[in-house]
Protein backbone atom coordinates (compact mmCIF):
# COMPACT_ATOMS: atom_id res chain seq x y z
CA UNK A 1 0.00 0.00 0.00
CA UNK A 2 1.70 3.49 -1.12
CA UNK A 3 0.61 6.92 0.50
CA UNK A 4 -0.86 7.76 -2.78
CA UNK A 5 -3.39 5.19 -1.78
CA UNK A 6 -3.84 6.57 1.52
CA UNK A 7 -4.08 10.38 0.20
CA UNK A 8 -6.87 9.33 -1.98
CA UNK A 9 -8.86 7.73 0.57
CA UNK A 10 -8.35 10.93 1.72
CA UNK A 11 -9.69 12.87 -1.01
CA UNK A 12 -12.59 10.83 -1.74
CA UNK A 13 -13.37 10.85 2.00
CA UNK A 14 -13.63 14.38 2.01
CA UNK A 15 -16.29 14.43 -0.96
CA UNK A 16 -18.26 11.08 -0.09
CA UNK A 17 -18.66 13.05 3.25
CA UNK A 18 -19.60 16.06 1.81
CA UNK A 19 -22.28 15.43 -0.66
CA UNK A 20 -23.58 11.83 1.17
CA UNK A 21 -22.41 12.46 4.63
CA UNK A 22 -20.72 11.02 7.48
CA UNK A 23 -23.13 8.78 8.67
CA UNK A 24 -24.76 8.02 5.34
CA UNK A 25 -21.05 6.75 3.69
CA UNK A 26 -19.80 3.17 3.97
CA UNK A 27 -15.88 2.00 3.98
CA UNK A 28 -16.96 -0.28 0.91
CA UNK A 29 -18.83 2.63 -0.98
CA UNK A 30 -15.69 4.40 -0.54
CA UNK A 31 -13.41 1.73 -1.33
CA UNK A 32 -15.68 1.61 -4.54
CA UNK A 33 -14.74 5.08 -5.08
CA UNK A 34 -11.28 4.94 -4.63
CA UNK A 35 -11.45 1.85 -6.71
CA UNK A 36 -9.48 -0.27 -4.32
CA UNK A 37 -11.08 -3.01 -1.84
CA UNK A 38 -12.51 -2.13 1.44
CA UNK A 39 -9.83 -4.51 2.72
CA UNK A 40 -7.21 -1.51 1.76
CA UNK A 41 -9.01 1.03 2.74
CA UNK A 42 -9.01 -0.38 6.36
CA UNK A 43 -5.19 -1.35 6.18
CA UNK A 44 -5.07 2.85 6.04
CA UNK A 45 -7.83 3.57 8.51
CA UNK A 46 -9.23 0.70 10.53
CA UNK A 47 -12.43 2.82 10.74
CA UNK A 48 -14.23 5.77 9.38
CA UNK A 49 -13.21 7.77 12.58
CA UNK A 50 -9.48 7.12 12.12
CA UNK A 51 -10.41 8.72 8.49
CA UNK A 52 -12.20 11.86 10.07
CA UNK A 53 -8.72 12.17 12.47
CA UNK A 54 -6.66 12.69 9.27
CA UNK A 55 -8.59 14.76 7.71
CA UNK A 56 -9.06 16.89 10.48
CA UNK A 57 -5.57 16.75 11.44
CA UNK A 58 -4.31 19.62 9.43
CA UNK A 59 -6.66 21.56 10.67
CA UNK A 60 -6.11 20.98 14.30
CA UNK A 61 -2.19 21.82 13.44
CA UNK A 62 -3.07 25.35 12.37
CA UNK A 63 -5.62 25.87 14.86
CA UNK A 64 -3.28 25.37 17.49
CA UNK A 65 -0.19 27.08 16.26
CA UNK A 66 -2.50 30.29 15.22
CA UNK A 67 -4.26 30.34 18.59
CA UNK A 68 -0.01 30.12 20.29
CA UNK A 69 1.05 32.90 18.28
CA UNK A 70 -1.98 34.91 18.77
CA UNK A 71 -1.09 34.81 22.52
CA UNK A 72 2.09 36.03 21.98
CA UNK A 73 0.94 39.15 19.76
CA UNK A 74 0.58 42.83 20.71
CA UNK A 75 -3.09 42.49 20.31
CA UNK A 76 -4.66 39.40 20.66
CA UNK A 77 -7.79 39.93 20.06
CA UNK A 78 -7.37 40.64 16.71
CA UNK A 79 -4.46 37.92 15.89
CA UNK A 80 -7.11 35.57 17.22
CA UNK A 81 -9.43 36.46 15.34
CA UNK A 82 -7.67 37.14 11.65
CA UNK A 83 -5.81 33.64 12.35
CA UNK A 84 -9.09 31.80 13.14
CA UNK A 85 -10.71 33.39 10.03
CA UNK A 86 -7.57 32.60 7.77
CA UNK A 87 -7.89 28.79 9.74
CA UNK A 88 -11.02 28.51 8.41
CA UNK A 89 -10.87 29.77 5.23
CA UNK A 90 -7.95 27.26 4.41
CA UNK A 91 -10.18 24.44 5.18
CA UNK A 92 -13.30 25.95 4.36
CA UNK A 93 -14.58 22.74 2.07
CA UNK A 94 -13.88 20.29 5.07
CA UNK A 95 -16.02 22.77 7.52
CA UNK A 96 -18.85 22.20 5.01
CA UNK A 97 -18.50 18.53 5.10
CA UNK A 98 -19.35 19.33 8.88
CA UNK A 99 -22.24 20.81 8.07
CA UNK A 100 -24.17 17.76 6.58
CA UNK A 101 -23.63 15.78 9.72
CA UNK A 102 -21.47 17.11 12.14
CA UNK A 103 -18.59 14.74 11.09
CA UNK A 104 -16.38 15.76 12.69
CA UNK A 105 -17.44 15.07 15.80
CA UNK A 106 -17.31 10.95 15.18
CA UNK A 107 -13.65 11.58 16.62
CA UNK A 108 -13.79 11.76 20.44
CA UNK A 109 -10.01 12.86 19.84
CA UNK A 110 -11.09 15.78 16.97
CA UNK A 111 -14.37 16.95 18.95
CA UNK A 112 -11.35 16.84 22.19
CA UNK A 113 -8.34 19.35 20.06
CA UNK A 114 -11.71 21.71 18.57
CA UNK A 115 -13.35 22.31 21.65
CA UNK A 116 -9.72 23.26 23.24
CA UNK A 117 -8.65 25.53 20.12
CA UNK A 118 -12.18 27.65 20.46
CA UNK A 119 -12.02 27.35 24.17
CA UNK A 120 -8.42 29.76 23.56
CA UNK A 121 -9.45 31.46 20.93
CA UNK A 122 -12.85 32.73 22.80
CA UNK A 123 -10.19 33.34 26.07
CA UNK A 124 -7.88 35.49 23.79
CA UNK A 125 -11.00 37.22 22.16
CA UNK A 126 -12.73 38.09 25.49
CA UNK A 127 -9.61 39.38 27.02
CA UNK A 128 -8.61 38.83 30.54
CA UNK A 129 -10.48 38.62 33.34
CA UNK A 130 -13.45 39.08 31.18
CA UNK A 131 -17.01 38.95 32.44
CA UNK A 132 -19.62 37.25 30.76
CA UNK A 133 -21.32 39.76 29.04
CA UNK A 134 -17.51 40.22 27.04
CA UNK A 135 -17.06 36.31 26.96
CA UNK A 136 -20.83 36.52 25.05
CA UNK A 137 -19.42 39.07 22.55
CA UNK A 138 -16.05 37.10 21.61
CA UNK A 139 -18.36 33.70 21.22
CA UNK A 140 -20.70 35.98 18.90
CA UNK A 141 -17.73 37.53 16.79
CA UNK A 142 -15.88 33.86 16.62
CA UNK A 143 -19.21 32.56 15.88
CA UNK A 144 -19.53 34.91 12.84
CA UNK A 145 -16.38 34.27 11.10
CA UNK A 146 -16.98 30.58 10.38
CA UNK A 147 -20.73 30.40 9.02
CA UNK A 148 -19.84 32.77 6.38
CA UNK A 149 -17.21 30.71 4.92
CA UNK A 150 -18.97 27.48 4.93
CA UNK A 151 -21.99 29.24 2.72
CA UNK A 152 -19.83 30.68 0.58
CA UNK A 153 -16.71 28.44 0.29
CA UNK A 154 -17.19 29.01 -3.55
CA UNK A 155 -16.67 32.82 -3.15
CA UNK A 156 -13.11 34.50 -3.63
CA UNK A 157 -11.06 34.17 -1.01
CA UNK A 158 -10.35 38.21 -0.51
CA UNK A 159 -13.48 39.36 -0.77
CA UNK A 160 -15.17 36.87 1.98
CA UNK A 161 -12.20 37.76 4.02
CA UNK A 162 -12.99 41.42 3.56
CA UNK A 163 -16.35 40.80 4.47
CA UNK A 164 -16.04 38.71 7.25
CA UNK A 165 -13.96 40.91 8.90
CA UNK A 166 -16.00 43.75 8.37
CA UNK A 167 -19.00 42.32 10.08
CA UNK A 168 -17.11 41.58 13.34
CA UNK A 169 -15.72 45.25 12.93
CA UNK A 170 -18.89 46.56 13.02
CA UNK A 171 -19.68 44.18 15.84
CA UNK A 172 -16.82 45.54 18.21
CA UNK A 173 -18.06 49.05 16.51
CA UNK A 174 -21.10 48.86 19.15
CA UNK A 175 -20.45 50.22 22.84
CA UNK A 176 -18.70 47.56 25.13
CA UNK A 177 -20.88 45.84 27.23
CA UNK A 178 -21.99 47.80 29.95
CA UNK A 179 -20.62 50.86 28.62
CA UNK A 180 -22.71 54.01 27.58
CA UNK A 181 -23.69 54.61 23.76
CA UNK A 182 -21.10 56.48 21.56
CA UNK A 183 -22.03 58.94 19.07
CA UNK A 184 -20.22 57.50 16.32
CA UNK A 185 -20.60 54.26 15.82
CA UNK A 186 -17.22 52.01 13.65
CA UNK A 187 -15.05 53.31 11.07
CA UNK A 188 -15.86 54.70 7.62
CA UNK A 189 -16.17 51.79 5.22
CA UNK A 190 -15.89 53.92 2.06
CA UNK A 191 -12.64 55.68 0.92
CA UNK A 192 -11.91 58.27 -1.58
CA UNK A 193 -9.53 58.00 -4.61
CA UNK A 194 -7.21 59.98 -2.62
CA UNK A 195 -7.09 58.00 0.69
CA UNK A 196 -6.73 54.74 -1.40
CA UNK A 197 -4.12 55.66 -3.34
CA UNK A 198 -2.63 56.75 0.17
CA UNK A 199 -3.35 53.38 1.22
CA UNK A 200 -1.27 52.13 -1.60
CA UNK A 201 1.63 54.32 -1.00
CA UNK A 202 1.80 52.75 2.64
CA UNK A 203 1.21 49.06 1.60
CA UNK A 204 4.10 49.27 -1.00
CA UNK A 205 6.25 51.31 2.10
CA UNK A 206 5.48 47.76 3.83
CA UNK A 207 2.92 49.11 5.91
CA UNK A 208 0.82 46.67 7.62
CA UNK A 209 -3.07 46.56 6.95
CA UNK A 210 -4.02 47.46 10.50
CA UNK A 211 -1.51 50.56 10.63
CA UNK A 212 -2.62 51.91 7.59
CA UNK A 213 -6.37 51.33 8.77
CA UNK A 214 -5.64 53.39 11.80
CA UNK A 215 -3.36 56.41 10.31
CA UNK A 216 -6.13 56.87 7.66
CA UNK A 217 -8.97 56.24 10.05
CA UNK A 218 -10.83 53.21 8.42
CA UNK A 219 -11.56 49.41 9.18
CA UNK A 220 -8.97 47.17 8.46
CA UNK A 221 -11.96 45.14 6.28
CA UNK A 222 -11.82 48.63 4.05
CA UNK A 223 -8.13 48.41 3.62
CA UNK A 224 -8.23 44.75 2.81
CA UNK A 225 -11.26 45.43 0.26
CA UNK A 226 -9.16 48.25 -1.51
CA UNK A 227 -6.20 46.47 -1.35
CA UNK A 228 -6.68 42.99 -3.11
CA UNK A 229 -3.95 40.50 -1.97
CA UNK A 230 -2.92 42.41 1.40
CA UNK A 231 -1.80 40.40 4.05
Amino acid sequence: MTDDTRARILRAALEEFSERGFHATSVRELAERVGVTKTAVLYHFPGKADIVTALAEPLLADLEATMTKAADAADPRTAAIEGLLDVWLGHRYLLRMNLRDLGLTASKAVFERFRAGMLKANQLVAGPDADLARQVRAAQAIAMLSDPVVLFADAPVDELRAAVLDGVDRLYAEPEPGSRPRGRRGRPTVMSPETIEAARRLYDAGRAPADIAMALGVSRATIYRHLPGAE
